[in-house]
């Protein structure tokens, strides 16, 4: 494996929370809900409650964690989401916009802390400034970078001509979809795309996508999809079909590329959230953050599985490469 050092996009400003601003009081347990598409043993997850530890919130000691995956049952995130506040926690994570949603809706006065593709776009939060409300958090440009791992897939598989791309049906509009297209056809590729409503479909539709004719699948960002790439994974490598990712994880996890937000980035901005939350800061005085570290994985291991050799300027630009 190789590191690069990688240009970052620039975000809003990282308000500095120190993890140590002010003190846990002796003798509380506090407590803290989770909602998330993912397993809570998942690597973010793992570090992220590190993180917190490092902070001062320990769990078995001084913390107290309740923790709803929901990728595999999207249609109960509603009664997860009340399960958790019916528990009473100081404060709630919740990832993706849907989890975001279906907190708020079970609770006005718990504090949110969330990471979503755009909090102010989806509806979640007044402004970056000023969220208002109880809820803040991290908005990580999802429908941005759909279109730039668009861009990188079609250069990391040379003389592609049809691709496809997965999507979840409530997150994908008419003016992405469009958008999406016409950036394909600018660089002379077809582009289709598929979407879905739920887990249970996603096999059968990737193998659509690759009967079709596509040679590349480009799987865009969603809290479902997500929480379901190793499956995807596994189908797309049964397929040789060349897939991109939101993360640059599901590379390393044997995925052919990612790129997103830094994983080590978010894990200190959310648990820098939650810890000074779980202080008893309000939200409405913690304005909604920005990644600005981003990075760009790809597994030359599943490329030559695959057949698809990597551009040496790609690779050039990569902060991994998984050899």
């Amino acid at each position: 494996m190789r590191r690069r050092e990688f240009i970052t996009l620039v975000g809003g400003a990282i308000v500095a929370l120190p993890l140590t601003a002010l003190a846990q009081k002796a003798g509380r347990t506090y407590h803290l809900g989770c909602l998330s598409p993912h397993p809570r043993d998942i690597p973010f997850n793992v570090l992220f409650f590190d993180k917190l530890r490092r902070a001062g919130f320990i769990e078995g000691q001084n913390l107290r964690i309740d923790y709803r995956a929901f990728a595999a049952h999207i249609d109960l995130i509603s009664q997860y989401a009340a399960e958790l506040v019916i528990a009473q926690p100081d404060v709630i994570y919740a990832a993706s916009p849907v989890a975001v949603r279906a907190v708020q809706q079970a609770t006005k006065s718990i504090p949110i802390v969330g990471i979503t593709g755009d909090m102010v776009g989806e509806g979640l939060v007044e402004s970056f400034s000023r969220p208002n409300g109880n809820t803040t958090g991290i908005s990580i440009f999802a429908p941005e970078l759909d279109g730039k791992r668009q861009d990188i897939l079609i250069e990391a598989v040379p003389g592609i001509r049809h691709m496809a791309a997965l999507a979840e049906t409530r997150w994908l509009t008419e003016g992405k979809d469009r958008a999406l297209q016409e950036a394909a056809r600018a660089k002379n590729v077809e582009l289709s795309i598929y979407r879905i409503t739920s887990a249970e479909e996603i096999v059968a539709t990737i193998d659509k996508a690759q009967a079709s004719g596509a040679t590349a699948l480009n799987v865009l960002s969603s809290a479902m999809i997500d929480g379901n790439a190793p499956l995807i994974i596994e189908r797309v490598a049964a397929l040789r079909l060349p897939a991109m990712y939101q993360w640059g994880y599901w590379a390393e996890k044997g995925g052919f590329i990612g790129y997103g937000p830094s994983h080590g980035h978010l894990e200190d901005l959310t648990a820098r959230f939650a810890a000074s939350l779980l202080r008893g800061t309000m939200p409405a005085d913690l304005p909604v953050e920005q990644p600005t570290k981003f990075e760009l994985v790809i597994n030359l291991k599943t490329a030559k599985a695959m057949g698809v050799t990597v551009p040496e300027a790609l690779l050039a630009r990569a902060d991994k490469v998984i050899e």
